[in-house]
C-alpha cells in the first residue's frame, strides 16, 4: 500500500494566487512608472525660480531667458552622463548707483520658494545635483532671511554682528556670509607658473589683485583640491604682472596678455570637463589692472559667461554687475597697515573738502578748472608742496575728493574710510565696491560730474549732524576694506569672496526635459 503522503490540495489555486497578488501588482507598478517625468526626482532643477530682478523692469518677479537678458540663446542642460551642451547663466541684477536703489539681490522676488523632497524610486545623485541641492537650500534660507528681517533678532556671531543703516539688509547679509562660511568651496587651478600664474603685486596700486591671490593660494576653509566639490574654479592669472612680464612697453598691443589667457583657459579646459560644463559661468578671473577687462574678451565666453572680479568697474565699457563683482583698489606701499589707518575727530578737521592728484582722465581736468588753488575751505592740488603729506591732509580733511583718474575706479575712496574722511565720489558708469551689500549713501556722498562747480555748496549744505554720521559709519564700515594677512572674518578678502557668492548663487545647473525615448 502506497503510504507516500497526498499531493497538495491546491496546488492550482496556489499559482493563481501567486499570479494575481505578485505579477500583476508589478506590472501596474511598471505602468505607473512609465508616466511618471523621466527627468526624475532632480525636476525641480529646470523649473525653480529664484531669480532676484533687473530693477527697472515691470516684469522683474518673472523668469526670463539668458536670450532676453544677455544676449545668448542657449541653457544650461545636461545629457545623462553629466556633460553640458549649452549653459546658460540666469542673471540677477547686483544694485549700482546707476540702478537705483540697490538690495542684497533678493528684494521684491515673489517667487514661492519650494524645494520639495524627491519623490519615486530613490536615486544616488551625481556630485553636481548635490552642490546644487545644497545652493537650493542656501538660497531658499537667503530669500527668508530677506523678506523676515525686521521680525528676527540678530543672528548669533562671536565676531561680528552686522547691524545699522550701512547695509541694505543686514539680517539678510549675515544669512548669507553664514551660509557662505558654511557651504562655499572654491578650487583653483594648479596649472601655469608664477609670476604669471599664482602670483601678483602686493605693494603697489594693484595690490588688491596681487593680496586676493596670494591669500587665496594659502586659504585653508574655502578652498578644496577636489574640484567636484567646487561651486567656483578660480583662473589664477595676474593681468598686471602679464603687462609687467610680456606686453612690450609703449606698443599698447596687448595681443600677447589675450594669447596667454586664452592658451590657459585652452589647457584647463582640456584637462578638466568644468569649464565646458558651464561654458565658464562658474569660474572667475580678478583683475585689478586698468586693462582686466580688455584681456577678458581673448575667450568670449570668459567675457560673456564667467565671473570677473575687477577694479575698473566701468558699467559703459562691458562690466556687467549682474555677474561681475567690483573689486576694491586699494594702494598698500608697505606692510605696515596702520600707518595707513587712523585721523582726527569729526569736530578736529579745518579742512572742507581735499584732493591732490594727477591731471589725466576725463574727470580731474573739470575738477583742477574749477577748483585748483582757488578756495581755503576746497582744497584741490595738482601736486602737493614740498613737505606736505598726502595723508595728513587726508586725515584733517572732513570729506575727500575721489574722482575718476584714468579709469573708473580710484584708490582714494578706500584711503578715505581708512583715515576716517569722508569719501566724495565724482565719477559716471562706476560701480562701487560691494553695493550689493552696503549702503553707500550711509557712509559717504556722491556728486556727478556735472556738479563739480557746485561741490563747495554740496557739502556746506550738509548739516554737522549728519556729517558726523556719516564719519561715524565710514569708521564702522572700515573693517570690510582692510587688508589682514592672514585675512580675518569680514574683511576685504572675505567680501570679495561674498560678493563672488552671490553670483554664484544665480549659476543653476539645469538638467534637461527627457523624453521616454531618450532613455532607451
Amino acid at each position: 500500500m502506497d503510504s507516500s503522503p497526498p499531493p497538495p490540495r491546491f496546488r492550482g489555486y496556489g499559482t493563481r494566487f501567486v499570479l494575481l497578488c505578485v505579477l500583476v501588482p508589478l506590472v501596474l507598478v511598471s505602468l505607473l512608472l512609465l508616466s511618471v517625468d523621466p527627468s526624475g526626482p532632480t525636476h525641480w532643477f529646470s523649473s525653480f525660480s529664484f531669480y532676484p530682478p533687473l530693477h527697472g523692469s515691470g516684469d522683474a518677479h518673472k523668469e526670463k531667458d539668458l536670450e532676453s537678458q544677455r544676449g545668448f540663446g542657449a541653457q544650461v542642460s545636461f545629457d545623462r552622463s553629466g556633460h553640458a551642451s549649452d549653459a546658460s547663466v540666469p542673471l540677477v541684477a547686483a544694485p549700482s548707483p546707476a540702478q537705483g536703489p540697490a538690495t542684497l539681490l533678493f528684494e521684491h522676488n515673489d517667487t514661492e520658494v519650494v524645494i520639495p523632497l524627491p519623490r519615486g524610486p530613490r536615486k544616488r545623485y551625481t556630485k553636481l545635483q548635490r552642490l546644487e541641492l545644497g545652493l537650493g537650500r542656501a538660497r531658499a534660507a537667503i530669500k527668508k532671511a530677506f523678506r523676515n528681517a525686521g521680525n528676527r533678532t540678530a543672528l548669533p556671531d562671536k565676531d561680528y554682528v552686522p547691524q545699522g543703516p550701512l547695509y541694505r539688509n543686514a539680517y539678510a547679509f549675515h544669512r548669507s556670509y553664514l551660509e557662505m562660511e558654511r557651504l562655499f568651496k572654491v578650487y583653483v587651478y594648479e596649472e601655469g607658473e608664477p609670476p604669471l600664474f599664482h602670483d601678483g603685486p602686493c605693494r603697489s596700486i594693484y595690490s588688491s589683485e596681487g593680496r586676493f591671490i596670494n591669500s587665496m593660494e594659502m586659504e585653508t576653509r574655502y578652498r578644496t583640491r577636489n574640484p567636484d566639490l567646487a561651486h567656483v574654479f578660480f583662473l589664477p592669472f595676474s593681468v598686471a604682472k602679464m603687462v609687467k612680464f610680456i606686453y612690450k612697453p609703449e606698443s599698447f598691443d596687448i595681443s600677447p596678455i589675450k594669447k596667454t589667457i586664452a592658451d590657459y583657459i585652452d589647457v584647463v579646459a582640456e584637462r578638466y570637463p568644468y569649464w565646458n560644463r558651464s561654458l565658464g559661468a562658474d569660474h572667475f578671473m580678478l583683475s585689478c589692472h586698468d586693462w582686466g577687462p580688455h584681456s577678458s574678451k581673448a575667450v568670449p565666453n570668459l567675457y560673456g559667461n564667467s565671473i570677473r572680479v575687477l577694479c575698473n568697474a566701468n558699467t559703459s565699457e562691458g562690466f556687467d554687475p549682474s555677474k561681475d563683482v567690483s573689486l576694491p583698489e586699494i594702494n598698500i606701499k608697505t606692510d605696515a597697515m596702520a600707518d595707513m589707518m587712523g585721523g582726527q575727530s569729526a569736530s578736529h578737521r579745518p579742512i572742507l573738502a581735499f584732493f591732490a592728484g594727477g591731471d589725466h582722465g576725463p574727470v580731474r581736468p573739470l575738477l583742477l578748472e574749477a577748483w585748483k588753488d582757488k578756495d581755503h575751505d576746497v582744497q584741490v592740488h595738482e601736486y602737493l608742496p614740498k613737505g606736505v603729506s598726502y595723508y595728513d591732509m587726508m586725515r584733517k580733511s572732513k570729506y575727500c575728493l575721489c574722482p575718476s583718474g584714468y579709469e573708473v575706479a580710484s584708490p582714494r575712496i578706500v584711503e578715505a574710510i581708512y583715515l576716517g574722511c569722508v569719501p566724495v565720489t565724482i565719477n559716471d558708469h562706476y560701480v562701487l565696491p560691494f553695493s550689493d551689500v552696503l549702503d553707500w549713501k550711509a557712509f559717504s556722498v556722491e556728486v556727478g560730474v556735472e556738479d563739480i562747480p557746485n561741490i563747495k555748496k554740496i557739502l556746506m549744505g550738509i548739516s554737522p549732524t549728519q556729517y558726523i554720521r556719516l564719519q561715524r559709519r565710514g569708521s564702522m564700515v572700515q573693517r570690510h576694506f582692510v587688508v589682514n594677512s592672514p585675512p580675518r572674518r569680514f574683511d576685504v578678502f572675505h567680501m570679495i569672496l561674498h560678493s563672488i557668492w552671490l553670483r554664484r548663487l544665480n549659476v543653476r545647473m539645469r538638467r534637461p526635459q527627457l523624453k521616454p525615448a531618450d532613455l532607451r
